[in-house]
């Protein structure tokens, strides 16, 4: 008796979807820390959908929904008119960063393809002339990702930082 192969397609697993969303979300998460360390904005800029928002604000704020923040910008052109400020015309200490990201939590894709994502970040600094590192800022990653054709791109990243005191500052994004 000769059996045949069913040519049905059979569903996927929701876990290992889940798995893999939370891998595509994880490699992004390492490749926006590694852009940022090796001071890449142009590059970072790019990680952003067109209609992107880019906030870094204070716990405090973010829990009153107060939107003011140490930088606000609400679209792409506004994060790479940031980017070409820092590399082209800032003028700040040279430093090293390095940027922690943990505990990643990952909701479903979402019918409008939207993806909720949170993690924790935590940022070290070295300025050129210290000899140690310091804390630079720590806080939450509140994310909104969104399926391209390009890959994974930040719909929004809400960068919510726990500090009382921000170092007066703030150059480069977090």
């Amino acid at each position: 008796m000769t059996r045949h192969l069913s040519t049905a397609v059979p569903a996927t697993d929701p876990r290992l979807d889940a798995v893999m969303l939370r891998y595509d979300i994880e490699a992004f998460n390492t490749a926006y820390a590694e852009t940022l360390d090796e001071q890449r904005l142009m590059d970072w800029a790019e990680m952003f959908t067109d209609d992107a928002h880019y906030v870094v604000v204070s716990r405090e704020n973010y829990q009153r929904n107060l939107p003011v923040g140490l930088i606000y910008c609400e679209n792409r052109g506004m994060i790479r008119d940031r980017a070409f400020a820092l590399k082209e015309t800032a003028m700040f200490a040279p430093r090293y960063l390095r940027h922690l990201i943990a505990n990643l939590s990952v909701g479903p894709e979402q019918s409008d393809g939207i993806i909720v994502a949170r993690a924790n970040y935590v940022v070290l600094q070295v300025l050129f002339d210290r000899p140690d590192a310091t804390l630079h800022q720590v806080g939450t990653y509140y994310d909104k990702f969104r399926r391209t054709d390009h890959g994974l791109k930040l719909a929004e990243r809400r960068c919510v930082y726990d500090n009382l005191l921000v170092p007066n500052a703030l150059c480069l994004p977090v």
